[in-house]
């Protein structure tokens, strides 16, 4: 049973999110808040595996609640929602550890997607915000990259990359790429360390800027 948290000031879009949600045996809404001050006030009292947090909310918005949850249960997994597909929001979220990131108007078997694929240890971008994104980014051609050697990503680093951006988890890497956990996660460290990214999800983001991936 996968606990998912309902975060969004808009009582009528909770009511829906839970009544499709609810239709899932394996999902369960154990939290609604109006609020991010709302959310962390049950937060402890009632622990979900999953958050779907809006991203604009009155007070505390998304961001603030999502680093306050995160740093007293690092172990939740929080899913963004906004009605914008600006990258702005998207990066302040990937900043604050958000790993799966959705528009509102997202079609609900992509919801069902998302909190599986994080709920597993992956990230997810809805099909549509990426689009977004890649618009909003400028994806320079291979001539106009300008990387230098040591911070050029190697062929297998490429491939991780890819499947980091396809939402696999360690182990699922791992396991279609025939090699260890543990050298999957020494080759993420890298892909980080070259990049310059933060977290899991800004790579997604750095694999549209610079033709990584295709939309």
């Amino acid at each position: 049973m996968i606990r998912v948290a309902l975060v969004d000031d808009h009582s009528l879009f909770r009511r829906g999110m839970k009544l499709l949600l609810s239709s899932y045996p394996e999902i369960e809404v154990v939290v609604e808040a109006a609020s991010g001050k709302e959310f962390l006030a049950v937060l402890d009292q009632t622990l979900p595996d999953v958050v779907f947090m809006d991203y604009d909310m009155p007070g505390m918005n998304g961001a603030e609640t999502t680093e306050q949850a995160l740093i007293r249960h690092p172990e939740l997994k929080v899913i963004t929602l906004s009605m914008y597909g600006e990258s702005a929001y998207y990066t302040r979220m990937m900043e604050c550890g958000a790993k799966g990131f959705l528009l509102k108007d997202s079609e609900f078997d992509e919801v069902v997607e998302a909190v599986k694929t994080v709920n597993n240890g992956g990230t997810y971008f809805s099909a549509s915000l990426l689009e977004s994104l890649s618009q909003s980014l400028k994806i320079p051609q291979p001539s106009e990259l300008d990387i230098a050697e040591e911070d050029r990503l190697s062929e297998r680093e490429i491939e991780i990359l890819v499947a980091i951006c396809r939402g696999l988890s360690t182990q699922e890497i791992a396991d279609e790429l025939f090699i260890s956990k543990r050298t999957v996660d020494k080759h993420r460290a890298n892909i980080l360390e070259k990049s310059g990214c933060k977290n899991t999800a800004s790579l997604v983001v750095y694999a549209i800027k610079n033709g990584l991936v295709e939309l």
